[in-house]
């Protein structure tokens, strides 16, 4: 029965990925789609997102229960070091560093600080540092290898899985063949009845790299689902940036 769920969610899966058009992307040439997987990877990771610094606007859409909430905030950071995320005022402002999690909401007078379980539950997978950033820089959660992946050219474009999906979740990444990102990757964990898509909706060219202006982020679980609309604005490399994070005194501990 696992196996039929599974197979049934796979095939819905693919459906619904590709049904999933991109908006708008940034091309470098014309579509190739004559590569085997060895050669896709290769030029998936030619492309990954190389800097030091990062910083822009940041307009955070957030829509759960019919309900939607719009924010600007600054968003900072550091390559494989931290994220930082300030909205107007300090009124709220977090903090990602591969250690932990943390935040503070100036409205409410409440703070977390503690490990990924709350991201991860958040967004209904197991979730890491290195995992948001990539989801954030239009990278595969997963590394790509040629050992454990194949590929294939499904309606104009290539189709990245592993040659074994886990017991557990399956795992499936679109790349768009005139500049090898990654448009739209997804985890399903079709026995907890959990799934997470992320859909790269346009991409922008900032100092000669491919990075993401639009991402839209779904996360279902069983009858609940969160949808996170992400679009990055005036992004600039390579400056010198701080990133200031105290927790104010009096402030409450959130449970989870």
């Amino acid at each position: 029965m696992i196996k039929y769920i599974k197979y049934s969610f796979v095939l819905g899966l693919v459906v619904l990925v590709f049904g999933c058009k991109t908006a708008k992307t940034v091309t470098n040439g014309e579509a190739n789609l004559n590569l085997n997987t060895k050669q896709l990877i290769k030029e998936n990771a030619k492309r990954i997102a190389s800097y030091k610094t990062l910083q822009s606007k940041l307009k955070l859409t957030l829509t759960q229960k019919g309900k939607t909430q719009s924010y600007t905030v600054t968003y900072r950071s550091k390559m494989d070091e931290v994220i930082w995320i300030n909205a107007p005022f300090s009124v709220i402002r977090a903090m990602i560093t591969p250690e932990k999690v943390s935040f503070y909401n100036k409205l409410d007078n409440t703070y977390f600080d503690g490990d990924y379980n709350y991201l991860s539950e958040l967004l209904g997978t197991e979730l890491d540092f290195y995992k948001v950033q990539n989801l954030l820089i239009g990278e595969t959660i997963y590394n790509l290898n040629t050992s454990d992946y194949k590929a294939e050219v499904i309606d104009g474009n290539y189709l990245v899985q592993p040659k074994v999906q886990r017991n557990l979740f399956d795992i499936l990444f679109l790349i768009d063949p005139s500049i090898f990102k990654v448009t739209s990757q997804r985890i399903l964990q079709p026995v907890e009845q959990r799934d997470l898509q992320i859909n790269y909706l346009s991409h922008q060219n900032i100092n000669s790299q491919s990075l993401p202006e639009e991402i839209k982020v779904i996360a279902v679980e069983e009858n609940e689902e969160l949808i996170v609309n992400l679009e990055f604005k005036n992004v600039v490399l390579n400056e010198d940036l701080r990133f200031p994070f105290k927790i104010p005194s009096g402030f409450k501990a959130i449970e989870l």
